[in-house]
C-alpha cells in the first residue's frame, strides 16, 4: 500500500508539474504576469517568492494551478499591471496559454517515450507462424506452425504487425509469400479472405486475414536516436486515438461506466507498476499523462477545454461570452466533475 501510495504521489506530482508549467512558459513567454505557480490546492506548506510569483507546494496533492495576473475578467487591476494581464491579452494569446497546458502532457508522453526507447529499445514480434487456422487461405496452401514470412510481394517483412498490415492493405488480392521453413525458402501465394472479428471495443469489425496466430516470438531491437523519436511520436499518436476513441465511446454507452476509475485505481496501478520496475512506471506515467492532456481539451467549463471553447466562440462572435453565462457553465461543470469524480471513487471502492 505505501508502495502505492508514494509511487501515486510521485506520477500525480509530474504530471501535474509539467501541466501546469505549459501555462506558465506561454504565459510568461506573452508578457502574462503569474502570481502563484501552486502544485497542490488548498493551504500553503512550503515555498519561495521569485519576482511577483510565489512557487509553492499546497496542502492538497490532487492538482495545482497558475494563477496569472488579471485572470479573471472582472478583476480589479492596478494600471501598472495591466500589460501584465492575461484578460488584456489577445484572444489568441490567451487560446495559446491555455491549451499549453494539456499538450505539454502530450510532449511529456513523447518525452517519456523517447527515453525508454533510447534506454531500453523495444521489442519486435517476429512473423513467426504459431498456429494455423483450419479452414483458411494459409491453410490451403499448406503454411504450418514455425514457418517464418520473410518477404511480401518482394518487400522484406521484420514484424507481425507489418506483415499483418500488407496482407489488410491487399484489399483480397493475391499476395506473394516467401517463407522461410527448416532453412529453406518456400515461395507460396495467398489470397486473403474478408472475415469479421472484433475490436478492442468489442464492436465486429471486417479485415483482410491469411488463418494464422502469432507465436509470440518477441526479440528486443535498438533504436536509433531518429528511430526513438519517430517512434516516441507514434505511440504517443496511437494512444491519443485510442483515449479519444473511448470517450467517444463511453458518450456513446458502448464502454461500460464501470470500466472507469478514479485516484484509487490509479494509485493500485501506479504502485504495482513501480513494483515491475522504473521502465514500467515511466510508460504507465506516459499513458496517465495523455489521459490528462486528452480530458483537459474536453469542453466542459472549469476545464481547460471549457476555457477554450469560449475562447474559440469569442474568436467566431468577436465578442468575449457573458460573465454570467461563463459563471453558470462554471456552477454547471463543477457540478459534473463532482458528479463524476464520486462515480469513479464509487467504482474504484467496488473494484478494491
Amino acid at each position: 500500500m505505501s508502495t502505492s501510495i508514494f509511487a501515486f504521489i510521485i506520477v500525480l506530482g509530474i504530471l501535474i508539474f509539467f501541466h501546469e508549467l505549459g501555462h506558465f512558459t506561454v504565459a510568461r513567454f506573452f508578457g502574462v504576469g503569474v502570481e502563484k505557480f501552486s502544485l497542490g490546492f488548498g493551504p500553503r506548506l512550503v515555498g519561495k517568492t521569485i519576482g511577483m510569483t510565489d512557487y509553492r507546494v499546497s496542502l492538497i496533492p490532487l492538482g495545482g494551478y497558475v494563477k496569472m495576473v488579471g485572470e479573471e475578467p472582472d478583476s480589479e487591476i492596478e494600471p501598472y499591471l495591466i500589460p501584465q494581464s492575461f484578460t488584456h491579452k489577445s484572444v489568441y494569446k490567451r487560446f495559446l496559454i491555455v491549451a499549453a497546458g494539456p499538450l505539454s502532457n502530450l510532449l511529456l508522453a513523447v518525452a517519456i517515450f523517447f527515453l525508454v526507447f533510447q534506454t531500453s529499445g523495444t521489442y519486435v514480434l517476429r512473423p513467426v507462424v504459431g498456429e494455423v487456422e483450419s479452414p483458411s487461405p494459409a491453410a490451403t496452401v499448406g503454411l504450418q506452425k514455425d514457418d517464418l514470412v520473410v518477404a511480401i510481394d518482394g518487400t522484406a517483412i521484420d514484424s507481425w504487425e507489418e506483415m499483418a498490415a500488407r496482407i489488410a492493405e491487399s484489399q483480397g488480392r493475391p499476395v506473394a509469400f516467401v517463407i522461410e521453413r527448416a532453412g529453406q525458402r518456400l515461395n507460396v501465394d495467398l489470397v486473403p479472405e474478408l472475415k469479421t472479428t472484433q475490436n478492442l471495443f468489442g464492436e465486429d469489425i471486417e479485415r483482410y486475414v491469411i488463418g494464422i496466430r502469432s507465436a509470440g516470438d518477441a526479440i528486443p531491437k535498438d533504436l536509433s536516436l531518429v528511430e526513438s523519436v519517430q517512434m516516441s511520436v507514434a505511440r504517443t499518436w496511437e494512444i491519443t486515438e485510442l483515449t479519444v476513441l473511448s470517450v467517444v465511446k463511453l458518450i456513446q454507452g458502448k464502454l461500460p461506466a464501470a470500466t472507469l476509475g478514479g485516484p484509487i485505481k490509479i494509485a493500485q496501478m501506479a504502485g504495482a507498476q513501480a513494483r515491475e520496475g522504473l521502465t514500467n512506471l515511466l510508460i504507465f506515467t506516459a499513458v496517465i499523462s495523455i489521459n490528462l492532456g486528452i480530458l483537459n481539451f474536453l469542453p466542459i467549463p472549469v476545464l481547460d477545454g471549457g476555457h477554450l471553447m469560449f475562447f474559440t466562440i469569442e474568436m467566431i462572435s468577436r465578442r468575449p461570452v457573458s460573465t454570467k453565462i461563463r459563471e453558470i457553465a462554471q456552477q454547471f461543470g463543477i457540478f459534473l466533475l463532482i458528479l463524476l469524480m464520486i462515480f469513479v471513487i464509487y467504482n474504484d471502492i467496488v473494484n478494491f
